[in-house]
């Protein structure tokens, strides 16, 4: 059920938007998910289609961009991909980083039309 909240924030987020540009319809949302959350894309497709029938946004295309995973070492300042075998940093070996990136959730863009 993660998945129905997360999908309700972007229907609100689009609709504001959508408000605010007095458009029409939305035809496209662009989602982008960072490798390390838990998100399901088709989920999420699912629930759309359930929680945004009936508004401007019903038949949007919703297109999900994958962000990789980066984290920073927290002693030799590293900046890396976080590897899939192993949470160590590859410069010092280092088990101490804080993730930079690909935890996210964000709606990149929001195509409407007026």
């Amino acid at each position: 059920m993660h998945e129905m909240a997360v999908t309700e924030s972007i229907l609100h987020i689009t609709l504001d938007h959508a408000g605010r540009a007095h458009a029409s319809r939305v035809s496209a949302i662009t989602i982008k998910l960072g490798h390390l959350s838990s998100l399901v894309d088709d989920s999420i497709r699912f629930y759309w289609d359930l929680i945004a029938a009936d508004t401007i946004a019903e038949k949007a295309e919703l297109r999900f961009e994958r962000v990789p995973a980066r984290a920073l070492c927290l002693d030799c300042s590293a900046e890396f991909a976080v590897p899939k075998d192993s949470f160590a940093c590859p410069n010092c070996r280092s088990e101490r980083f804080r993730i930079i990136a690909g935890d996210e959730m964000t709606v990149e863009s929001i195509e409407v039309e007026t």
